[in-house]
């Protein structure tokens, strides 16, 4: 559902941000992307959602190449960037209605969607208000939410607890092992290990550019008994992950 072939990106100062990076997330899984700041998280996840073309490889959402055949690459992921603060001049419900209005979501579809969505991250009240008012939790939470609007099959999430509180982020996490469970595929990078520890079906570990391991929690185990995935984390990349 989620496939990056070689993926490299080498920006015009000639800094290679990834090299060859490659990995394939299957229907019902969900992979945790974990690596310290400056190693290629986000680049990765800018070349499978279309923000960046990469200097060479590929990258195939739910069958669709992102840069041959965008329109219904991106129909089929929902993303959430590290950064909310996207047209604060909306209230939130003209956001929101804005971007069904991209995606083509029916006016009965998008109602139901808005207010299950809304209700369950408690933010239903708060809709009129326009979103320069929200704090930046509240602001993530709606992200999420317009992610989720069209209902997607993959999911392609850029630290999404970020300034999320604990109700939010349980929420979020619920929908995630639902989203999985109902046959889709989830990729989130994450700087909350033990979050990663609690999801993830696999693991993804990058550092420089590269995927220097990847696997089950069990898997990542055998080479180091008796250690956390912090610990495991800290050992390969020399970088204590907070």
């Amino acid at each position: 559902m989620i496939k990056a072939e070689s993926l490299t990106m080498i920006y015009g100062n000639g800094h290679k941000a990834t090299d060859d990076i490659s990995f394939d997330i299957k229907a019902g899984e969900i992979v945790g992307f974990a690596g310290p700041n400056g190693a290629g998280k986000t680049t990765v996840i800018k070349m499978l959602t279309g923000i960046l073309k990469p200097t060479s490889g590929t990258a195939v959402i739910n069958g669709f190449d992102i840069n041959k055949d965008p329109v219904n690459a991106k129909m089929s992921f929902a993303y959430i960037a590290d950064n909310p603060d996207i047209l604060i001049q909306l209230t939130g419900i003209e956001y929101l209605n804005f971007i069904a209005d991209m995606y083509e979501v029916p006016e009965d579809v998008r109602k139901e969607k808005i207010v299950s969505l809304s209700e369950r991250f408690g933010m239903k009240d708060v809709l009129n208000t326009q979103m320069r008012e929200y704090s930046h939790g509240m602001r993530q939470k709606l992200m999420v939410i317009s992610a989720l609007i069209h209902n997607p099959p993959a999911w392609i999430l850029d630290e999404p607890m970020t300034g999320l509180d604990p109700s939010a982020a349980f929420e979020l996490k619920q929908m995630m092992r639902e989203h999985a469970k109902a046959g889709n595929a989830v990729l989130f990078s994450t700087h909350v290990l033990e979050v990663a520890e609690q999801l993830c079906d696999r693991i993804l570990i990058i550092n420089n550019g590269m995927i220097i391991r990847e696997g089950t929690l069990d898997y990542l185990k055998l080479d180091n008994p008796g250690m956390s995935l912090e610990e495991i984390f800290v050992k390969l990349t020399g970088n204590p992950e907070k």
